[in-house]
């Protein structure tokens, strides 16, 4: 058996994938297997999910419960599939990311987000997480308890994610404006202004040197904005975030509202929205120092090999790993074609750019900072080892990119 990432460039070495039917047989995979990694949707680009052997959640019981606040939901489950069961109760969750394909346990593992000001990252709606540990005991961890920080967004080292509470609010229409080609001086001059023009905000960039080619404002029960004053033009039919690609997969634009989760996504749920011949880097950095980053970037000639830049913002949070951790946090994404010896030379330089602004690199994508680097970002990672040895005292959980950026 050879399995891969979603994008098809990850070869995981594992050459078994458990697949339990019950949560009982779940705790026997775990509870024998010397060492384990669960396996979400795949959507990470770097080597966070491999080990010896892999377990997928996809196959325990489906059951959903619903209440008027919250969310019980299985850690398999797709957000594609929990939003339609919300939002056939009138339901919603707070944000989504890009894609609605992506697993529960799998986006929070890492710390998923969608954008805006006030919008914490996908973990920050978890209220407790349920998850078989190393010895095979089904453990819950809620809010109330003071270890519940590094249990959520934990890089699956805790163990393997049963099952999920959420916080849900009532359903909510969203519209889509889109404009386009604005210069990038003015961008940068009303960057406040823009990200707080919609309940979720995202730029993006091909990498031109003076413009952001699209910036996409999602409202939620608010009159459209104007960007004009930005320079920008409203676009003249669909678009989508990479050039030349099937405008299709993008969701609806042009200001009609619809249903929450038809809107905050970037793509549809139905479409798969790329070939796949790509990888992905993510560096957050404070909220502050986005201007300044951001014309950073665009000093950069990354030539062919940029598919698209998308730059969003995220609310801070009190999650211990979190890239959001206690601080207003601006997102800088790259897509990139995959040519890897490419992207090593573009991200190191990258990397060296971006340094004055204090980046914490996504921990699902590809990256070059060193442990040390990456580690100094993190003021509660000794709790979390802590948290780490009591929950699988022999590193069951564990795999070569743990041992280099958290233990």
């Amino acid at each position: 058996m050879v399995l891969r990432n979603w994008a098809g460039n990850v070869t995981y070495s594992a050459d078994r994938l458990h697949e339990p039917r019950t949560v009982e047989e779940l705790q026997e995979i775990v509870a024998r297997s010397p060492r384990l990694r669960a396996l979400g949707t795949g959507h990470s680009f770097n080597r966070i999910a491999d080990s010896d052997e892999l377990v997928t959640v996809r196959g325990l019981p489906a059951t959903t419960d619903i209440r008027a606040d919250r969310v019980v939901a299985p850690g398999g489950a797709r957000y594609t599939e929990l939003a339609a069961a919300l939002y056939a109760r009138g339901l919603a969750l707070h944000n989504l990311g890009s894609l609605p394909h992506i697993s529960l346990a799998g986006a929070c593992a890492t710390g998923t987000h969608g954008s805006g000001d006030h919008n914490g990252s996908l973990p920050t709606a978890v209220t407790a997480v349920e998850f078989v540990r190393a010895d095979g005991e089904l453990i819950t961890i809620d809010e109330a308890d003071p270890d519940f920080g590094g249990s959520v967004l934990a890089l699956g080292a805790l163990g393997v994610v049963t099952r999920m509470t959420l916080a849900v609010e009532p359903a909510y229409q969203i519209a889509q404006d889109v404009w386009v080609d604005a210069p990038l001086r003015t961008v940068l001059e009303h960057y406040d202004e823009i990200t707080a023009s919609g309940y979720s905000v995202s730029m993006f960039s091909s990498g031109a040197p003076d413009r952001i080619d699209q910036i996409w404002i999602k409202r939620r029960g608010a009159q459209a904005t104007d960007g004009t004053p930005w320079g920008a033009r409203p676009a003249e039919h669909a678009m989508h975030p990479i050039r030349h690609m099937d405008v299709r997969a993008a969701t609806e634009q042009g200001g009609l509202p619809g249903p929450w989760h038809e809107r905050l996504p970037h793509f549809r749920a139905s479409f798969t929205p790329s070939v796949g011949d790509e990888q992905q880097s993510e560096y957050l950095i404070p909220r502050v120092h986005a201007p300044a980053a951001i014309a950073a970037v665009h000093r950069f000639d990354l030539g062919e090999l940029l598919q698209v830049a998308e730059f969003r913002t995220v609310a801070a949070d009190e999650l211990w790993l979190s890239p959001a951790h206690g601080r207003a946090t601006a997102a800088l994404h790259f897509t990139w074609r995959n040519d890897p010896d490419a992207i090593a030379v573009a991200v190191t330089a990258l990397e060296k750019a971006l340094a004055p602004f204090d980046p914490r690199p996504h921990w699902g994508k590809v990256f070059a900072m060193s442990p040390d680097q990456v580690q100094r970002h993190y003021p509660r990672l000794a709790e979390f080892r802590a948290l780490m040895a009591r929950h699988d005292p022999n590193r069951k959980f564990g795999n070569p990119f743990l041992e280099r950026y958290v233990y």
